[in-house]
């Protein structure tokens, strides 16, 4: 019973947020002391889509962004990760990865503002890939960190001993065993790049619009319905990463019993 009123509490905690965005977004008139809105309609979406903020292009690409700058952290930091947990210096390079994480992306891109003035990078779509790369990738060595022990290594090591080709061993052995890895580190860093704010505005100079900076303008400019609409386009790929998760997990339960 306890177990159950904290499932629903949590469900509860989650869903009222995303039904008062939504409820905020449809919404017309909603005044005090109404609970709700006394017209519903799609016309504010309708109408954020013929202004210059087409927030379906900037969706699309903003998961562009996120997925290509997710993809290249997981593949560089795998491969380099591996160096790294095999490395006499392991402990020096662990703590050289941390070093990122003291700082706000913010002064990181203050600090590496002048390079990308130099290099014509600043408000380019390549310029916010590069950027949050620099940030993501410590983040990726990090989760890889866990993954490679002497298990993986004697695993490896064998595969060679029977004759296995590097390409075979990386394809057919190294990959599926790190699969659950790669996947959360894809994730990670996902919604780091998904939800950056600070470091895409400041190399991004208000020409790449993204969703998380289209929200922040929103709310700058007390446009809380169009504020609304956008955080609603915000959570859907957190949302679908979490269900992808969970039914991941629940295949893996399944095949573990």
């Amino acid at each position: 019973m306890i177990k159950k009123t904290f499932q629903y509490l949590f469900v509860i905690s989650i869903g009222f947020p995303l039904l008062f965005l939504l409820l905020l977004s449809l919404g017309k008139q909603w005044i005090f002391p109404n609970i709700l809105p006394q017209e519903i309609a799609f016309s504010n979406w309708q109408t954020i889509q013929k202004t210059e903020s087409n927030l379906a292009t900037i969706f699309i690409k903003s998961i562009f962004i996120s997925t290509t700058v997710a993809f290249l952290v997981t593949t560089f930091s795998f491969a380099i990760s591996k160096a790294i947990a095999y490395s006499k210096n392991k402990t020096i390079y662990l703590v050289l990865a941390y070093i990122p994480y003291l700082l706000s992306p913010v002064i990181i891109a203050v600090l590496f503002h002048y390079f990308f003035i130099v290099t014509n990078l600043t408000g380019t779509f390549l310029g916010i890939v590069i950027a949050q790369f620099l940030v993501s990738f410590p983040f990726g060595i990090i989760i890889f960190s866990s993954f490679w022990n002497q298990n993986i290594k004697a695993i490896e090591e064998l595969s060679y001993t029977l004759g296995s080709s590097v390409k075979n061993t990386y394809l057919k052995i190294l990959l599926p065993i790190s699969k659950n890895t790669l996947l959360l580190c894809f994730f990670q860093v996902f919604l780091i790049s998904w939800f950056e704010y600070g470091l895409t505005n400041l190399i991004g100079t208000g020409k790449v619009k993204t969703l998380t900076i289209s929200v922040f303008k929103f709310i700058n400019e007390a446009n809380v319905f169009y504020a609304a609409f956008a955080s609603c386009l915000l959570v859907i790929p957190p949302m679908l990463l979490l269900y992808i998760n969970k039914k991941m997990l629940f295949f893996v339960e399944n095949n573990n019993s």
